[in-house]
């Protein structure tokens, strides 16, 4: 770019370039910029989205600045020009800019911290986004709404029976944390539902666009837990998109139960049926804790992309501070939209804390007393 700003320059954005929706971050609305080489991403305004959107080597500067002026009543100068180019050759975002140094992605193993014994990470796949989607491939007439319709319909039903015999399943979970085999057994499962709802995210994801980058094990001891990366998640077309792939991975952990669910009816009563009933609460509180909305659970993300905002529990944390100390100066700064988001979010998280307590102390008594 020169230094004097030619109307008839075209600029294009580097092929790969990922732009976000627009999302709340605090009181302010930012859209999400990606580079598609290194993976970085960083934040920028409403009106410098407005640019970038357009810059699709069609349109010259004083095209893109016509419409500038248009939409918000003004028009850039020379120096703002400057000033926008100039960032994004500098972060390597234009066709026509050379890669920034030290800005390309980094070998899968210098990318990975070195494992310890107590801490770590190890890829199981060489190509995971070809193995999502192969399992795509097999499991694709699933992913209709023909059959994930019906299929949460059962899962509805099956939870709604669970609850009307509450009494019978918290005797089973009692005999099964009092049965160290039964115990393992479960937890071998529970484990395994675990893997597949990592599985399902990516699979879902690769549905919906997205690209899933890694598929291995993380430890933090004693703890060993699947992990499902997907590299694009954030720039995925539509939020409910979005929401689907967060929801995948509790949906997948009620699905495992739904064989055990049906040999649960069928059994008579005794050893087994007591056995299956620990097992139907066990996984079933395991599926649900997955969608309680607090960070770093799938039932916040899915809560962060309804309401489309960045950072939702931070930025209503400091909101929340804000109007604790009657701060008039901070609160003026929020848009409406950002304070009926972030007092809503509030009240869910308190009130979702208040809950998980008294569930807890509820189940706690039952348990110790049956």
């Amino acid at each position: 770019m020169t230094a004097a700003a030619p109307a008839d320059y075209r600029p294009v954005l580097r092929e790969g370039v990922l732009l976000s929706e627009p999302l709340l971050h605090g009181p302010r609305t930012v859209h999400l910029v990606r580079h598609p080489g290194s993976g970085q991403s960083f934040e920028i305004g409403v009106r410098e989205h407005f640019l970038l959107a357009r810059m699709d080597g069609r349109r010259t500067l004083g095209d893109l600045g016509a419409a500038y002026a248009e939409a918000y009543g003004r028009r850039l100068g020379d120096a703002n020009w400057r000033q926008l180019l100039a960032l994004l050759g500098t972060k390597g975002l234009l066709a026509d800019a050379p890669e920034p140094a030290g800005e390309a992605a980094p070998p899968p193993d210098a990318a990975r911290p070195a494992n310890r014994l107590l801490r770590g990470s190890l890829p199981l796949v060489a190509d995971a986004a070809a193995t999502a989607a192969r399992l795509h491939r097999a499991v694709r007439p699933l992913l209709t709404a023909r059959c994930v319709l019906p299929l949460l319909g059962l899962i509805a039903a099956m939870e709604l029976t669970l609850a009307l015999h509450l009494g019978a399943l918290l005797d089973g979970a009692a005999t099964v944390l009092g049965h160290p085999v039964l115990l393992a057994a479960v937890f071998a499962l529970l484990w395994l539902s675990t893997a597949l709802h990592e599985l399902a995210h990516g699979v879902v994801a690769h549905h919906h666009g997205g690209t899933v980058s890694a598929i291995g094990l993380r430890w933090r001891l004693p703890m060993v837990i699947m992990y499902c990366t997907v590299d694009n998640y954030r720039y995925l077309a539509t939020r409910w998109r979005r929401i689907q792939i967060a929801a995948a991975g509790a949906v997948m952990n009620a699905l495992v139960l739904l064989p055990f669910f049906l040999w649960w009816l069928l059994a008579p009563a005794g050893g087994t049926s007591n056995a299956l009933a620990g097992l139907l609460f066990l996984g079933s509180l395991h599926a649900f804790t997955m969608l309680i909305p607090l960070p770093p659970l799938d039932g916040y993300t899915i809560v962060s992309q309804a309401a489309g905002a960045a950072a939702l529990a931070t930025s209503s944390r400091t909101h929340l501070a804000a109007t604790l100390r009657r701060d008039r100066t901070a609160l003026a700064g929020y848009p409406r939209r950002a304070r009926r988001v972030y007092a809503a979010y509030t009240a869910l998280a308190a009130t979702t804390v208040a809950a998980l307590l008294a569930t807890l102390a509820a189940l706690v008594h039952t348990l110790l007393t049956r």
